[in-house]
């Protein structure tokens, strides 16, 4: 059901804020007479490859997509709309990634456009070429609808000439806004324009000896000392980053824009170089940057974030979806153990769409992750607990956790349930690579021990559909941790965990108890008690 008028304007989701925003743009330019009639609101995303894409990048997008969504929902569909995914491609290669095969020959070509960098893996036709695909193949698989476009293409294409022109014409405006943010020794230096030596093919930053207004011609030294005239336009030139951001926005008409925190301090600038072109600066949102487990931030050369491909091993894209939507302007640690989190919180968020009120909807992440349209697979066992049932089986592969799983629900199979036998699949990798290698068993003190033995012993008397009622079962736990005289039953089940399980917390133990089974868990128990876990 479409959301009324009134609850889209006052929705506190921040895509809706985003929404409402770009609405009141397209307010303005029309009062100003501005003729919107021949293009779609543009939203794009940025994407520098000289690195391998990582999960900010795709972040970028997922968010944008959001974003998008609330404005579709927002018009009523009346306002088409673009997303396009722009490659700034034709930045020199700076330096050689870490990550990077091939290290001696890429050297040779530091300083070229990154589209004529010869691919390291030798599968494109360039460097900018593979790591483009890869960002392209997944975006695919996911499903986003968007153009990517490569700054290559249209810097050599001529599609950037006329902004480039203007960008010639208003040379001296464009230099009074940007050497104001440089320190003196660059100011001597500095030029907006980045040509593209004729000689070397390598691009040169160098100070313009002269730029001609009217023919958009400019002159400089090349690397052999010898003056060249050449025209900006055609790809004989790529702008500095910070003027190229506010020619973009200009040359495409770009209504939409979010970034990392780390542009935050030059939107300014490109908003000034975005009106010195005629154009309109975009709507924009900054976010806050990811930070790996040292809480340092993630950074495509130094490969030391999540792969997309790593998170995918081991929970489902919507999981990765979730975490992007999730507070967007505080930082977050992005590493392997933040992923069980995620996936439990967006089957949580999923179950509740269904019985929630339409204002509870508009700010529920599922409907923005699965654009308006939420699915009813909702497994009936989380992430977390199908984790210690791993490690309780010593499950190797799913079929075990179905084994215990059919048991625990009635008529739940693979086949009827493929969000849980994915789920079951994730649980298997992600125990084996990341809980087992740190767990650390330890024996119970004297109080431990006594209410372990209760424990177990009342486990084994459990009869009926008791056996599988998670709430009676945490009922039967605390009872025991009272009557073992335990001040602070969180370290009743602090202990169970650290005993039996070989870590410090996990999901309700009861819930564990019921699909796992009392006997079972009684055997655990024994087993743990006499130093057989460890």
């Amino acid at each position: 059901m479409p959301f009324s008028d009134e609850l889209m304007n006052k929705a506190k989701a921040w895509p809706f804020e985003q929404a409402r925003e770009i609405a009141k743009r397209l307010m303005i330019e029309k009062k100003r007479g501005i003729d919107r009639s021949d293009r779609p609101v543009l939203f794009e995303t940025g994407y520098g490859p000289s690195g391998l894409p990582h999960i900010g990048t795709f972040g970028e997008v997922a968010r944008t997509t959001m974003v998008r969504k609330a404005f579709i929902e927002l018009t009523g569909g009346t306002v088409p709309t673009k997303m396009i995914c722009f490659s700034d491609d034709m930045d020199g290669f700076r330096k050689v990634p870490d990550n990077m095969p091939n290290q001696d020959m890429l050297t040779e070509y530091l300083g070229k456009p990154l589209t004529d960098v010869p691919d390291p893996f030798g599968c494109h036709d360039s460097y900018a070429g593979h790591n483009n695909a890869m960002l392209r193949d997944f975006l695919d698989g996911f499903g986003f609808d968007y153009e990517f476009k490569s700054a290559t293409e249209e810097y050599r294409s001529g599609k950037f000439d006329e902004a480039l022109m203007g960008a010639a014409r208003n040379y001296q405006k464009i230099m009074d806004v940007m050497l104001p943010t440089l320190g003196a020794e660059r100011q001597a230096t500095y030029s907006p324009f980045l040509p593209i030596s004729p000689t070397t093919g390598r691009v040169l930053y160098v100070p313009m000896k002269n730029v001609n207004a009217e023919t958009g011609e400019i002159t400089f030294d090349d690397e052999d000392g010898s003056e060249v005239t050449m025209s900006v336009t055609g790809g004989n030139v790529k702008m500095q980053w910070k003027p190229d951001f506010g020619m973009r926005w200009a040359a495409l008409g770009v209504d939409f824009e979010m970034f990392g925190k780390d542009h935050q301090a030059n939107a300014g600038v490109y908003s000034k170089i975005s009106k010195i072109l005629g154009a309109t600066p975009p709507v924009q949102y900054v976010y806050e940057l990811f930070l790996d487990d040292k809480g340092e931030k993630i950074s495509k050369s130094k490969g030391n974030g999540i792969a997309v491909e790593d998170w995918l091993k081991y929970a489902m894209p919507e999981s990765l979806a979730l975490y992007m939507f999730t507070k967007p302007r505080t930082a977050k640690r992005l590493f392997f153990d933040v992923i069980p989190k995620a996936t439990d919180e967006y089957f949580q968020h999923l179950a509740a769409y269904a019985g929630q009120t339409p204002e509870q909807q508009i700010n529920n992440p599922v409907w923005y992750i699965h654009e308006g349209n939420p699915p009813s697979d909702i497994p009936p066992v989380s992430f977390s607990l199908l984790l210690n049932l791993v490690s309780a089986a010593n499950a190797s592969d799913k079929k075990i956790l179905w084994g215990f799983i059919e048991t625990y629900a009635e008529g739940a199979t693979p086949e009827g349930s493929p969000a849980l036998d994915n789920l079951c699949e994730y649980a298997v990798r992600y125990y084996h690579d990341f809980v087992k290698p740190t767990k650390q068993y330890r024996a119970p003190n004297e109080q431990e021990r006594a209410a372990m033995v209760d424990l177990a012993g009342r486990l084994r008397k459990v009869t009926g559909p008791d056996r599988t009622d998670g709430g009676e079962l945490q009922t039967l736990i605390f009872s025991v941790g009272k009557d073992h005289n335990f001040e602070n039953l969180r370290d009743w089940f602090k202990a169970i965990y650290e005993v039996c399980l070989g870590q410090s917390q996990g999901p309700r133990f009861g819930s564990f108890v019921a699909i796992y089974g009392p006997d079972k868990t009684a055997d655990m128990i024994d087993a743990a008690l006499a130093g057989d876990l460890g």
